[in-house]
């Protein structure tokens, strides 16, 4: 059983330390919380001295975490987030009748997993209120061990602690080239192939872990070019300044007659896609029940389309 004095904390004690941190300065976080400065001093130093530590270093410009400081705001985040959910939840179930689930999907899967959440709907969970959240998958899951999201559909290279995993599908790297490109016309392409042509790939996510190594090991050209942004990556090939390196995903949904997806093997480099939750007791049944869902259906959607292209034109496989 934990001490009293640390049963002492309230929660509203916990909403204070964390919008101080989020806004690094007193007046500021003061004023967002709608509370005098010298009220939010003197919470946060009852939290210090209720919790025997000192959270925060303080000087004339700026606020910095101790070491205890900083795991007891993760803990705090956690804390405050589920709360805010709980709230919405209870509001959502209250007022019209249905349960608030949030879902953290990385962008490339988003049409496999929007359409899997449309199924479930339409299977008999009409009354559910989602709430999606797209964005890479380090963000996604930081997100999720915070408590702001239920659950998230992500790319991984290796297991994150703290967090429940369950395979899905594997990714395979690509490459994406000018129709007119050499590459094109054969079908498929080696790392060796690739020869001294310049790759562009995504600056974040997956991608330095995943296209970094083999490109350094088969690949001698020029550096790559790294770009944020799949409109981008496309730009630049099909300008002819570049090869684009990218998870099979992304091409999905590509539809363009002067570009072709070619399959890249040997070695065949792959992310993880995972569908990654808290462990211990979900938030809601609805949850459970969506999380049950997407893991036996969203493994059955089956791999997305590659575009090869041979003498006689496009063909596809899956």
């Amino acid at each position: 059983m934990a001490a009293l004095p640390l049963r002492a904390l309230t929660l509203r004690q916990l909403q204070f330390f964390s919008v101080l941190v989020e806004e690094g300065q007193f007046g500021r976080a003061a004023r967002r919380l709608a509370i005098t400065q010298p009220a939010l001093s003197n919470a946060i130093k009852q939290m210090e001295k209720l919790l025997g530590a000192e959270l925060l270093t303080r000087s004339t410009h700026r606020l910095e975490l101790t070491p205890v400081g900083a795991e007891v705001l993760a803990r705090t985040d956690f804390l405050v987030n589920t709360f805010e959910v709980a709230l919405r939840d209870i509001e959502s179930t209250v007022q019209r009748g249905r349960a608030y689930v949030r879902i953290g999907v990385i962008p490339s899967a988003s049409a496999r997993v929007a359409a899997a959440a449309s199924e479930f709907l339409q299977g008999g969970h009409r009354e559910v209120e989602l709430s999606w959240r797209d964005a890479p998958s380090n963000a996604l899951l930081a997100e999720l061990r915070s408590g702001q999201i239920d659950m998230a559909v992500a790319a991984i290279t290796e297991p994150p602690g703290g967090l429940t995993c369950i395979d899905l599908f594997r990714d395979p790297l690509v490459l994406v080239v000018r129709r007119d490109h050499p590459l094109a016309a054969a079908g498929d392409a080696t790392w060796e192939a690739i020869g001294k042509e310049r790759l562009v790939l995504f600056e974040s996510g997956s991608m330095p872990a995943l296209g970094n190594p083999a490109r350094a090991q088969f690949a001698q050209g020029p550096q790559p070019y790294r770009v944020s942004y799949s409109e981008t990556l496309y730009a630049l090939v099909r300008g002819g300044q570049a090869l684009g390196l990218m998870p099979r995903l992304y091409t999905s949904s590509l539809r363009d007659p002067e570009l072709a997806v070619v399959p890249l093997l040997k070695p065949r480099v792959e992310r993880r896609v995972v569908l990654a939750y808290l462990p211990g007791p979900m938030r809601n049944v609805v949850a459970q029940e969506l999380i049950a869902f997407l893991r036996e259906r969203l493994p059955q959607a089956g791999e997305a389309t590659v575009r090869r292209v041979s003498g006689k034109g496009v063909r596809t496989r899956r």
